[in-house]
């Protein structure tokens, strides 16, 4: 029997048993989620999916899955690794169909009301992953598995599931007494409520806030899509004639760069980083402190003395303090190249008559200057080489020369915003591999930042390969009225970046989806990601997609040779500002002892703990850093810099041979790629690599080696 109609069988089942069945069953049939989708490759019907849809199939869903974690915990017979431990794999089918649609739009494109049933169905999920967790039948069963698991003559990826199950449970309070499971679910209720409230005070307050400029001086510096994008921003707005600039990356961050006003980029970088510090009702001080509280709380309920001891165990890291040397060693150079810099920028502020200390506001429009001055290159002359369809283009052409994959663009396929494209992924002989969504630009209805997910794990059914479905969002610069969409070199990266995340889950091979594709330690997840990088930005790579969006012409020479000789400028600010967010991340996450007073008091003190210059801020400060407080990322927004270790020491070793070797490539997606989680991470590196990473290549990099 097939999963679909599995879960038919189940959820008729309980519409038998209810009371108010006719009308259950007719939402049965008018609801897409209690059904096939009836669609090209299983995608989600977006077209009709509507708001009213989620919430029963949300509590539908919980229903279905008690029934079957019920039979599976009842059941009388032995406990084995079909019945029990693949039974879980199995189960919840319905309840995971809404959940991935529901989330990724509520990140992608929410609305009030969507907003709305996150707050009511957080805590509902919280209590029912809580009643599988601390089912004490269940993990009887399954500690019964583990514990005769020399008997079961498992392979490498059953041991591993089993591996993964058991210490789920343990790791989510099954050993505890009955007194702490109940203290649990209350910390785990309110968690999940109190990082759902995070994010969302911070799309609010992010979306509330608008520079409207009526005086064309004071556009002055800024390039003229930048203008135009403003312009029409404010058009949108019912504002024509002004120019709009919001705290969108894409706006806010080219207005730091080039505008002549330095009042101006100070009241804007004022709105961008006291974000959700303001006193009103999206003020995240205190709900930042609570979060950070109650994970200590539920780690030392545990047995952990810290939440970031809990959460490092299941890392390459593995422990706090190896995290914390490893980001020290790099804070020292880092911090050091940062003051170099700062030193050319006062000279400049002197020269203009500006002989007051340099703010972090003004950082990045004197870092411009300089550039200009240096190495004669500016950004504004790289962009029209960079547009969305020639970016595109380069990114298929590197997925085509490493591993031999082709995009196709699909049309007449339901998608969730006009703005979004759906493409299928092919092998070079036609097989059939997944189907990638990709959706670009900013919108109040979506959360800032990039990010990939998933809509469909990839998994192995009956000897079958179920093809994923995954997803890419980002927030780059827009189109204009007289432009394609042209990005800067970072949004180049960028793109390049969560390309990498989609290649782990598109080329996923593994038979068990919660083992498939980014279901990785955080400290690894990056890698896959940031390799790609260091294709966008080598040279022979840049000649065959960098073409002119107006003449077709490559990006000359010079100009790469200008960018290449940049390479390591700024790296001491911008590696500054990484690290003392990861710094502040372990200080919120590695107490012992509950953080008391407000997030941004605390980030104060842990800013001058660390010896943090008042020319530059954390890049994500407390109130508004979503990686850690509602992202995923708690102790682990290290995780970028370590993967970098290994990124750089991987990417050297194509540079080593050739930037396509088939040999490398093909080691790095049957290792790493194709892998997911099924093997220890280090191991799965070592094998492509042949040993251990050195981080000599990263520091190099960022030119913070001995020799720069």
């Amino acid at each position: 029997m097939n999963a679909n109609k599995l879960l038919q069988l189940v959820v008729i089942l309980f519409f038998t048993m209810n009371t108010n069945a006719q009308e259950l069953k007719k939402s049965f049939s008018t609801n897409p989620f209690f059904n096939s989708y009836n669609t090209p490759y299983d995608l989600p019907p977006f077209d009709l999916i509507k708001n009213e849809h989620y919430k029963p199939a949300f509590l539908e869903g919980i229903k279905a899955s008690e029934i079957e974690i019920n039979v599976i915990a009842s059941d009388k017979t032995k406990p084995t690794f079909k019945n029990t431990i693949l039974a879980l794999e199995n189960s919840g089918e319905l309840l995971s169909k809404v959940s991935r649609v529901f989330h990724n739009l509520n990140s992608a494109n929410t609305n009030d009301e969507i907003q709305k049933i996150a707050k009511e169905i957080a805590p509902t999920t919280s209590a029912h992953n809580d009643n599988i967790n601390l089912n004490e039948k269940l993990f009887a069963r399954v500690k019964s598995v583990w514990d005769n698991q020399k008997t079961l003559k498992l392979n490498q990826e059953d041991s591993k599931l089993l591996e993964k199950t058991y210490k789920r449970f343990v790791r989510s309070g099954a050993n505890l007494n009955k007194t702490e499971k109940e203290k649990l679910r209350e910390i785990n209720s309110e968690l999940s409520s109190l990082t759902l409230k995070f994010g969302q005070n911070l799309l609010a307050e992010t979306n509330s806030y608008e520079l409207v400029l009526s005086d064309k001086s004071d556009l002055k510096g800024l390039p003229s899509e930048i203008i135009e994008q403003a312009a029409s921003t404010a058009k949108s707005k019912n504002k024509e004639g002004k120019w709009i600039f919001t705290l969108s990356n894409s706006s806010v961050m080219p207005f730091l760069q080039y505008n002549d006003n330095r009042a101006l980029r100070e009241e804007i970088w004022r709105a961008y980083t006291s974000r959700c510090s303001n006193k009103n009702e999206f003020d995240n001080n205190e709900i930042a402190i609570k979060i950070a509280n109650l994970r200590m709380s539920k780690a030392q309920l545990l047995g952990y003395k810290s939440h970031a001891e809990y959460v490092l165990e299941e890392s390459m890291a593995k422990t706090p303090g190896k995290v914390i040397d490893f980001l020290n060693r790099l804070w020292i150079p880092a911090l050091e190249k940062a003051k170099e810099e700062e030193a050319e920028i006062k000279k400049i502020m002197v020269a203009e008559g500006i002989a007051n200390d340099v703010r972090p506001s003004d950082w990045r429009y004197y870092s411009e200057k300089i550039k200009k001055a240096k190495f004669d290159l500016d950004e504004q002359e790289l962009k029209p080489y960079f547009s969305l369809d020639n970016v595109t283009q380069g990114v298929f052409m590197v997925c085509d020369k490493l591993y031999g994959l082709q995009f196709k663009k699909l049309g007449n396929v339901p998608v969730y915003h006009q703005d979004v494209t759906a493409w299928q992924v092919l092998e070079k002989d036609g097989t059939f591999l997944g189907i990638i969504y990709m959706d670009f630009h900013p919108r109040a209805s979506k959360r800032g930042g990039a990010w990939m997910t998933s809509y469909k794990s990839q998994e192995t059914v009956n000897e079958k390969r179920i093809s994923p479905i995954v997803s890419i969002t980002c927030n780059f610069s827009k189109p204009t009225a007289t432009a394609p969409a042209l990005f800067t070199f970072d949004e180049v990266q960028t793109y390049f970046h969560e390309f990498g995340h989609a290649l782990h889950g598109l080329l996923s091979n593994v038979t068990y989806k919660s083992l498939s594709g980014t279901s990785v330690p955080r400290d690894f997840v990056e890698l896959p990601s940031q390799v790609m990088e260091n294709w966008a930005a080598d040279s022979e790579v840049l000649k065959m997609y960098a073409k002119h969006y107006v003449t077709g012409e490559p990006i000359p020479d010079a100009l790469i040779a200008k960018l290449e000789k940049a390479g390591t400028f700024g790296q001491g600010f911008e590696t500054v500002e990484y690290l003392s967010s990861s710094l502040l991340d372990m200080e919120y996450h590695n107490a012992t002892t509950a953080h008391s007073g407000l997030a941004e008091e605390f980030e104060k003190q842990v800013m001058q703990k660390i010896g943090m210059p008042n020319s530059i801020v954390a890049r994500h400060k407390s109130n508004y850093f979503s990686h850690v407080f509602s992202g995923g990322y708690s102790a682990g927004y290290y995780s970028y810099i370590w993967s970098g270790v290994l990124d750089t020491d991987a990417f050297d070793q194509f540079k080593k041979t050739s930037l396509f070797n088939s040999e490398k490539s093909n080691s790095f997606r049957k290792n790493v790629l194709e892998k997911g989680g099924t093997e220890d991470p280090m191991e799965l590196y070592k094998r492509f690599r042949g040993s251990e990473p050195s981080i000599e290549p990263l520091l190099k990099k960022r030119g913070l080696d001995k020799k720069s």
